[in-house]
C-alpha cells in the first residue's frame, strides 16, 4: 500500500494549514446567524427547524405554507399562495425588512396548473421589479391539504422598488 502523506506532513506552501483542512479553525470575520421569530407567527413546539436565520443582510426562509387550514374550508392555489407570501412579510418585518427586500422566491405546487394562481398572488401583494422566482411542481407537500409552499431570500439591503 503506498504511503498517504498525512496533512500535517504538507510542504506545499499553497496548501492551507492542517487545522484549516480539519475545520478546527474559525475566521474573525464569520458572521453569526441569527434566528427570527415573531409572535405573530409562532413556530410549531418541537420543530427541528428555525423559520428564518439573518446572516448580516441576508434573511434566508424556510418554505412557508398554509398550514394550518382551518377544518373543512379548503383554501384553493391563490388562498394558499396569499398566505405563504403573509407569512414571509411577516418574518421579514420581524427582521427589519418587508416584501419589498425579498429577493428571490422558489415556489413548489403539488399541479404546475396552480402556476396562474400563483401569478396573482404575486402581482396582489408584491411590487415590480418581481423577485427572481423559481416554480416547480412537486409530487406532494408535508400535509395532504397543501398546494402551495414557498420558500424565500431576503436581503435586508436590498429594496427592489429602488432597484433601476
Amino acid at each position: 500500500m503506498p504511503d498517504v502523506p498525512d496533512a500535517h506532513d504538507a510542504h506545499d506552501a499553497h496548501e492551507a494549514p492542517a487545522a484549516v483542512q480539519r475545520g478546527q479553525v474559525q475566521s474573525p470575520a464569520m458572521a453569526l446567524a441569527r434566528r427570527i421569530t415573531t409572535p405573530a407567527l409562532p413556530e410549531p413546539p418541537g420543530a427541528t427547524w428555525s423559520q428564518a436565520l439573518c446572516l448580516g443582510d441576508e434573511l434566508i426562509l424556510s418554505g412557508m405554507t398554509a398550514h394550518p387550514i382551518a377544518p373543512g374550508r379548503p383554501q384553493d392555489a391563490q388562498a394558499q399562495a396569499l398566505d405563504c407570501l403573509r407569512k414571509i412579510g411577516l418574518l421579514a418585518q420581524a427582521a427589519g425588512g418587508s416584501l419589498d427586500n425579498v429577493v428571490k422566491l422558489v415556489v413548489y405546487v403539488t399541479d404546475i396548473a396552480h402556476k396562474d394562481a400563483v401569478a396573482a398572488a404575486r402581482r396582489h401583494l408584491l411590487a415590480p421589479p418581481y423577485p427572481a422566482s423559481t416554480l416547480v411542481a412537486v409530487g406532494a407537500l408535508v400535509f395532504p391539504d397543501l398546494l402551495v409552499e414557498i420558500d424565500a431570500t431576503v436581503r435586508l439591503d436590498v429594496q427592489r422598488s429602488k432597484m433601476g
